[in-house]
């Protein structure tokens, strides 16, 4: 039997709030709890029960490996606010804002533990394939997380390696879910392949829908205030594209803000690099990136060797993430 993405979502939240923890020492395991109890999108954890579905498995075959996705993704969000000195995280206090700056590195270490063993927590007899293709994900995105710090002290970022950072710090795990769910199902290697590129571009074109919507959502339906990317100075490919293609003026005016030689109010800011953004060609160029990186995941997703009613339940959801405002 295959189920729509809400069934699954309430199934993943049900196994998520069971999980038990150690009861020595506690403090330990409250901000695991805590950060687990926000919510989200669940969507790593939803993408592995979706694939292993569309192979013919079974949603109990991959729910332990698709758990310690979830968790791995919830540590590396605690120890990210902590770099990035965030306040809030889905409406919430940050780990370290919450505790402390130790207890977010400690608490985060542990989930990294506790994912690994949730995945091997799977009896399938392709485990070690498994554990290989984490292993090298959970090092991947360690790799984008470092060039992301890298970034904020240069303003000469290309967008090559703007994608390949946002490849590696997001995308792979999307692709990692995916495939982990076709492996648990016997998928074959070719399909278990195309199913990675599916998840990885649509991993790409969702980080790039994110900067999109940081400038130009309703910040009543995006949840939190717009223009955050912009004041932080974070090297989006929307900045990228404009520091390139807008006017030489333009151009020379952002890179004076960004090295702090003109400062600027807060609202001024965001409202001057949005005009520059629209005016450069930025915003059309970054939608532009989106269409061309899911129209690569559904060309993979064609691919695959299933019939188009067993993608339908996966396809459906997908439609429904490249459409969002949040």
């Amino acid at each position: 039997m295959k189920h729509n993405a809400t069934d699954l979502i309430s199934f993943i939240n049900k196994e998520i709030d069971v999980i038990e923890y150690p009861n020595q020492a506690v403090t330990l395991f409250e901000p695991i709890k805590y950060i687990l109890s926000l919510g989200g999108k669940r969507m790593r954890p939803l993408l592995s029960l979706l694939s292993v579905e569309m192979f013919g498995g079974k949603k109990e075959d991959v729910i332990y490996p698709a758990l310690g996705l979830e968790i791995f993704h919830n540590f590396t969000l605690l120890h990210d606010d902590l770099m990035d000195n965030s306040m809030m995280r889905r409406g919430n206090p940050t780990v370290h804002i919450k505790w402390d700056d130790n207890t977010a590195i400690l608490s985060g270490d542990a989930m990294q533990i506790i994912a690994y063993q949730f995945i091997a927590r799977s009896k399938n007899s392709n485990l070690s394939e498994i554990l290989n293709l984490f292993s090298i994900t959970a090092l991947e995105i360690c790799e984008g997380q470092q060039y992301d710090m890298e970034f904020e002290k240069r303003n000469d970022v290309s967008e090559e390696e703007y994608l390949e950072m946002i490849r590696l710090k997001t995308a792979v795990l999307l692709g990692c879910a995916m495939k982990i769910g076709a492996i648990a199902a016997g998928a074959s290697n070719s399909d278990a392949d195309l199913i990675y590129t599916f998840g990885e571009n649509i991993g790409l074109g969702f980080q790039l829908k994110d900067d999109l919507l940081d400038v130009y959502a309703d910040s009543a339906v995006f949840g939190k205030n717009i223009g955050g990317d912009i004041l932080n100075d974070k090297k989006t490919f929307l900045l990228i594209n404009a520091l390139n293609s807008a006017q030489k003026e333009d151009r020379e005016l952002m890179r004076k803000i960004l090295s702090s030689e003109i400062t600027i109010e807060p609202k001024d800011k965001i409202k001057l690099f949005t005009e520059i953004y629209n005016k450069s060609g930025a915003k059309k160029s970054c939608e532009k990136k989106i269409e061309y990186f899911y129209k690569k995941a559904f060309i993979a997703l064609d691919s695959i060797s299933c019939s188009e009613e067993s993608k339908s339940i996966l396809k459906n959801y997908v439609l429904d993430l490249i459409d969002r405002e949040k």
